[in-house]
């Protein structure tokens, strides 16, 4: 019986690990969405994906701002005037204290790191859910922080939309192979 249970149990893991690199391989930034709402219910399940994430030392310093009414989501139009990012019914707000974050002994603060794993984490859990996501970076902060009152000593990393997609994309294709990416041992070039 112990063996069967064993059994059952990797097979169980190894379902689980072909869902992640399914998402892994086939969620794609979307930047087009239909004007379906978003179940609020898929919102929270995105949003535990973001609890649940790592982060250095398990300080957690990430706050996140979750915006689904259409005039808050007009309000960030200014600090990203991207038209696709008005499709998305759904953007959150991804923010941390930098003060609350771990340092290393070289001084590195984690904060950004911790953030952008939590996002990644609500991506593959956008994509589990049927939802399409695009994280955003390239926006004007202190636009984002007037229009939803973020308090000044908060960074605002990322953006995140979320809807259903209303584009049809495949696979990621366009990754260096790991052959130009990964040393093993110590670095040396792979072909010396």
């Amino acid at each position: 019986m112990v063996e069967i249970l064993f059994y059952l149990q990797v097979n169980l893991l190894l379902v689980i690990n072909l869902d992640v690199f399914e998402a892994i391989k086939n969620r794609r930034s979307i930047r087009q969405y239909s004007n379906l709402p978003v179940e609020s219910e898929k919102i929270s399940r995105i949003l535990e994906a973001a609890r649940l994430s790592p982060s250095a030392n398990n300080n957690q310093p990430w706050s996140f701002v979750v915006v689904t009414q259409k005039e808050a989501r007009e309000s960030l139009f200014p600090a990203y005037p991207r038209e696709w990012f008005m499709t998305a019914q759904v953007v959150i707000v991804a923010c941390a204290d930098p003060k609350k974050a771990w340092s290393n002994p070289n001084g590195e603060d984690y904060w950004k790191v911790d953030v952008a794993i939590a996002v990644h984490n609500m991506c593959l859990a956008a994509y589990e859910l049927g939802l399409g996501s695009c994280w955003v970076a390239a926006f004007d902060e202190q636009k984002i922080k007037n229009a939803l009152g973020v308090p000044k000593e908060l960074r605002v990393l990322l953006l995140l939309t979320l809807g259903y997609s209303a584009e049809e994309k495949g696979p990621v294709t366009s990754r260096k192979p790991l052959e130009d990416i990964v040393r093993y041992e110590r670095w040396q070039l792979n072909n010396a």
